[in-house]
């Protein structure tokens, strides 16, 4: 009861979190729904790749949210993010690799297929027990939680903050990218981990098996994000958002302004490792290629599009630009990273408060013009009622 009513005051005043969860919630019902139920040639039938399609969108979303929370209300513009993300696919990877034992092209029954084309003999060390995979969900949490207590603990503690941080966080993420590409690494290099068979003994061409992966993946979203709710509506959140707006004022009135944020920056890490988790049997694949600096910087992107420091807004973002991405890279292929480039400075220039800021000023002014026109027609002066009137 006491979780309950801790949940229910976080989602208390945000409106907007309340209609992205019931829109998230009610997709996660019905979109099943309408692949199961619905014949192939119904009109409302929705295919099951583009419930797949979906369920990436949902795990970029939980990827923006994650941004969202530490630049948003902690004031660490992190362009790394994508790092936390990859890392958690590959624990992920790793596990599914496992499951595909003596079917995979060179029929070894232990070996992933590029060990076995690299003419590798035995198993890496840190391959072991991944064919658990509540081996591999641990991981998926540790593995992005434990780089990033690493690298913000001696960020912090440094006093690194500002642009350097955000080249820090660059930095790491491309030497990350760096150093997966080397076939020397045991990740597949260049290539990375493919062909993947099933997951949980679930063949993962199976039509159940994606809507239950899409599904997963919106109540993963879900709590996701009342998690950071309660989290910035805390005593912590407010702290949080004073360490943004003035630091060294925090500091100096006695807070532990280094630990919290760790404790936010590692938070939104796993957070990100989840997500890539999500992602990865989704696609199909991961490669070095999702920890390229520029996918940590399209994030920031839909954050900024969707509104900063809104936690719902991160997600509309996010899906409002991975749908555009899909339908620009199909269409005007050659057009995307311009159209990108383009939104992101608009966005900069005309709605530095995203498109929820942007609705919000428009409510607001409405509001207020309305309630202008009721001061003026109260004050106006009453007609009086004359001598020989009679007053009921």
């Amino acid at each position: 009861m006491q979780s309950k009513s801790i949940i229910l005051s976080a989602l208390g005043q945000d409106r907007g979190g309340k209609v992205v969860l019931t829109l998230l919630l009610a997709a996660v019902i019905l979109v099943p729904m309408a692949n199961l139920l619905l014949p192939a040639g119904h009109s409302l039938h929705i295919e099951t790749f583009t419930i797949s399609l979906m369920g990436k969108y949902l795990s970029y979303a939980m990827l923006a949210l994650a941004v969202d929370l530490v630049w948003g209300y902690l004031g660490i513009l992190s362009l790394g993010h994508g790092a936390f993300f990859a890392l958690g696919g590959y624990a992920m990877g790793m596990y599914l690799m496992r499951q595909i034992g003596d079917r995979g092209v060179y029929a070894h029954p232990v070996l992933p297929d590029f060990m076995v084309f690299l003419n590798w003999q035995e198993l890496p060390w840190f391959w072991h027990g991944f064919d658990q995979f509540w081996l591999a969900c641990l991981m998926v949490v540790l593995v992005p939680g434990a780089l990033a207590y690493v690298f913000g603990y001696l960020a912090f503690r440094s006093r690194v903050s500002g642009v350097y941080l955000s080249i820090m966080t660059q930095a790491l993420t491309y030497a990350l990218m760096l150093a997966f590409f080397r076939n020397e690494m045991g990740f597949g290099g260049n290539n990375g981990l493919t062909d993947f068979k099933d997951i949980l003994g679930y063949s993962l061409q199976q039509d159940t098996t994606k809507i239950a992966l899409f599904v997963c993946t919106g109540l993963a979203l879900a709590v996701s994000y009342i998690v950071c709710r309660t989290v910035v509506s805390s005593r912590l959140g407010r702290v949080a958002m004073a360490i943004r707006d003035t630091e060294s004022r925090t500091r100096f009135m006695g807070y532990d302004v280094d630990g919290i944020k760790l404790w936010i920056f590692v938070l939104s890490a796993v957070i990100a490792g989840i997500a890539g988790a999500l992602y990865v049997p989704q696609v199909g694949i991961i490669n070095p290629g999702e920890f390229a600096p520029l996918n940590s910087i399209e994030v920031v992107v839909w954050v900024a599009l969707g509104g900063r420091a809104t936690l719902f807004g991160a997600i509309i973002g996010a899906l409002i630009i991975n749908y555009a991405k899909s339908w620009f890279t199909v269409e005007f292929p050659e057009v995307w990273l311009f159209a990108l480039g383009g939104l992101f400075v608009l966005t900069t220039m005309y709605f530095p408060k995203g498109v929820i800021g942007f609705v919000s000023d428009v409510v607001a002014r409405i509001g207020q013009r309305k309630q202008e026109r009721g001061y003026r027609q109260s004050a106006a002066p009453q007609p009086e009622c004359g001598t020989g009137e009679v007053v009921q």
